[in-house]
């Protein structure tokens, strides 16, 4: 067993040891992680989660993003509204480059026509092909006159029509954008150019 163990050890002793002397470690150069973009259905869901962990009757009554100069229907930023009638309480998901933060409560009332929720199972279009139906009726000769106009997306239940609607609004708010198409969020057709 001796003659057997001696070998083994002189083995193993000899591989630790080399002829090179030691390389000193290399940093790794750390670049900054890109921002994560996501189209708003995506952003929204992952929101709907952590909603229904707040209230279980948590419905949805408004989506929207922070402006992007993407072009593609995503965004860095999504913030997703709930209302709970339970609690009678709303409260605002925000999805930032993958980690979800939350508003305080506020109060909610049924009859506020700002917060009208709406069920989920409207929403089948995302805001990648809102986009392109909005590139069709005028977004795609505004980005081609002006390529540097941020895009941003707002989701609502349209109350007088009983539809859910995207809004593609290119500029930085609805107030000064220079176009807003409506565009159907269950069916992906065009609405109309919004005034």
């Amino acid at each position: 067993m001796k003659k057997l163990l001696l070998p083994i050890l002189l083995v193993a002793a000899m591989s630790g040891c080399s002829s090179e002397p030691g390389k000193p470690a290399t940093p790794q150069a750390t670049q900054p992680k890109a921002p994560e973009l996501i189209t708003g259905s995506s952003a929204f869901f992952k929101c709907y989660i952590a909603a229904r962990g707040w209230a279980q009757d948590a419905q949805p009554f408004r989506i929207e993003s922070v402006a992007s100069k993407t072009g593609d229907g995503k965004a860095g930023e999504w913030r997703a509204s709930f209302a709970s009638a339970a609690q009678h309480a709303i409260k605002s998901y925000t999805w930032s480059n993958g980690d979800i933060a939350h508003s305080a409560d506020d109060t909610y009332s049924p009859t506020n026509s700002s917060t009208q929720v709406f069920n989920v199972q409207f929403l089948k279009v995302d805001t990648d092909k809102a986009f392109t139906v909005a590139q069709q009726h005028g977004g795609a000769k505004l980005l081609e006159n002006s390529p540097d106009t941020p895009v941003l997306y707002v989701l609502d239940w349209n109350h007088p029509t009983n539809e859910l609607f995207w809004h593609v609004i290119y500029g930085t708010d609805r107030d000064t954008a220079k176009l807003r198409v409506a565009v159907n969020a269950s069916t992906g057709d065009f609405s109309k150019v919004e005034k």
